[in-house]
């Protein structure tokens, strides 16, 4: 038996993805490790959305090369595989950059691992594999089986056609591409009968799935949830990440007909400016935004928002940032992610002229998390004296505790027991703590 160690970086598809390459490796004897040092085989599944991101990896890849290096001294062997989108992006260079990394496979690439790692041990054959294969490689995987916990990640689409200006995604990713409904359908019952009672719906832009069927019929997100909702076992449903532009009356609808899908929503605007929404082209402006928001809300007037900003966008003046400002006082927010503007190479906004100064990025953003922090305290601080629906996820530190999450993602501790893990119960929500919830079961 072999051992496998997979560091995730990134968004909740890279960790889908992770959980699926272990899937693949499995039938080749790799069974999971608990730290690199153990490890037959090193899978580092990278992101590329910013460059701190990318250059976590190389300083990962340092201290690879010295556990490499003294597993070599006795005999063993370790393969080192850079996976993911900056394996996408960068390929041949990583491995000039380091050498200590054996093979680089990207993100649509990665059922061809098992190909890969044959060629390693004969000591010939490409070493990157970086394109866009025609087949789709959901085809060529084993059903999924292991990361089955209570909450579930399922992909169903991948990759973007909006080339907003500062994104390498589609670069990274390739076209927007839907996985058929029936697959779908049958990986989340799988998932469900291995224990998972919330099904997370995954994608670039998971609003603009159209999945084709065995007929012919094209399924619209809104369908798919539907049919998913249909699985008895599967209590909850949610999806991320939403543009926008393909928020469809259809969807907005099943979340006031489908009592299963949480209110919960995240929903990327990046800044409240369109002057930089037009630059970013995000193909909305922030009245859009603001009038889609309020759509969502008469049909779900529960309905709890998340975001990404943004901030010191090239050409970003002050007015722009405080139309950021405001945008994020007129919608009010449960919970946000925002960073300062990361020019990744080979995407418009790079080759700006007008980029905003290091210093004035971290203002902003400094201006701008504690406004957002503070609405997700308000957020927080409502649910106290409430009573409400939680679902059971883990053990939580504490002897005795188990923790859960609420229909609005808010994490809450209650004192109950293990056997509960898996359950939806009621919580009488009493006290805040830092970022989670304290609760008692009712």
């Amino acid at each position: 038996m072999k051992k496998l160690f997979i560091k995730t970086y990134g968004c909740q598809m890279n960790a889908y993805d992770s959980a699926r390459m272990a899937d693949l490796l499995a039938p080749l004897g790799f069974a999971g490790a608990e730290a690199p040092a153990d490890a037959d085989m090193v899978i580092l599944n990278t992101c590329h959305i910013r460059e701190k991101a990318t250059e976590k990896v190389y300083s990962e890849l340092g201290r690879l090369r010295a556990l490499k290096d003294e597993k070599e001294k006795t005999g063993g062997r370790m393969i080192v595989a850079v996976a993911g989108c900056t394996g996408q992006a960068e390929g041949e260079e990583i491995i000039a950059r380091a050498p200590v990394v054996d093979l680089v496979v990207g993100p649509q690439s990665y059922h061809r691992l098992p190909e890969m790692i044959a060629r390693i041990a004969r000591g010939s054959g490409e070493r990157v594999e970086a394109d866009f294969p025609a087949l789709e490689k959901f085809d060529a995987l084993p059903e999924a089986v292991s990361g089955t916990g209570v909450s579930a990640f399922l992909t169903v689409q991948e990759g973007c056609d909006k080339f907003c200006t500062f994104c390498v995604v589609p670069y990274t990713r390739g076209p927007e591409h839907s996985r058929a409904p029936e697959r779908i359908v049958a990986e989340a019952r799988a998932l469900s009968a291995r224990g998972a009672r919330e099904i997370v719906l995954l994608g670039q832009n998971v609003n603009a799935y159209r999945g084709t069927d065995a007929h012919g019929t094209t399924w619209s997100l809104a369908r798919l949830i539907e049919a998913l909702a249909d699985i008895k076992e599967v209590l909850r449903i949610r999806y991320t990440t939403s543009h926008p532009r393909d928020m469809d009356e259809d969807l907005i609808q099943t979340h006031a007909g489908i009592a299963k899908l949480m209110p919960f929503l995240h929903l990327p605007v990046q800044s409240g400016s369109d002057k930089v929404l037009e630059a970013m082209n995000r193909q909305h402006g922030a009245d859009d935004y603001r009038r889609l928001i309020a759509r969502i809300r008469d049909k779900r007037p529960d309905m709890a928002f998340s975001s990404d900003f943004i901030v010191g966008f090239p050409g970003e003046s002050d007015q722009d940032f405080e139309a950021t400002l405001r945008l994020v006082r007129d919608v009010g927010f449960a919970q946000s992610f925002s960073f300062k503007y990361s020019a990744r190479p080979g995407t418009p906004a790079a080759a700006q002229k007008k980029q905003v100064a290091e210093g004035l990025k971290a203002q902003r953003l400094a201006i701008l998390q504690k406004l957002l922090l503070s609405q997700q305290d308000d957020a927080n601080k409502a649910a106290i004296g409430r009573t409400l629906d939680v679902l059971f996820e883990k053990p939580g530190r504490n002897t005795g505790q188990i923790v859960g999450r609420t229909p609005h993602l808010q994490p809450v501790h209650v004192d109950a027991p293990a056997a509960l893990i898996g359950a939806i119960r009621p919580v009488r929500i009493e006290a805040l703590m830092g970022n989670s919830l304290r609760g008692r079961l009712i």
